[in-house]
């Protein structure tokens, strides 16, 4: 559990994307990849200690592998198909 504030604004960040990553269409794989290099960002950048970006790691992928994250409603549906 992330209890740092700075991480829970990445991590934030990081599900946010991936909710938009899959909404244009990327899977699983890419959205991996998106996480690598956001990580490794962090990393290179030192902007949180390494246990932290560790540990955001570990709740982002859960977050990534996690089917039920991406699982779009009746709603949501409807609404992409009003919208074109």
């Amino acid at each position: 559990m992330l209890q740092d504030t700075q991480t829970i604004r990445y991590y934030q960040r990081i599900t946010d994307a991936f909710v938009e990553l899959w909404n244009r269409g990327y899977r699983t794989d890419d959205m991996r990849m998106y996480l690598d290099g956001y990580l490794a960002a962090l990393r290179q950048s030192n902007a949180i200690e390494p246990m932290l970006i560790h540990r955001l790691e570990e709740e982002a992928g859960r977050y990534l592998y996690d089917s039920s994250n991406f699982v779009m409603t009746q709603t949501q549906t409807q609404a992409q198909f009003d919208y074109y």
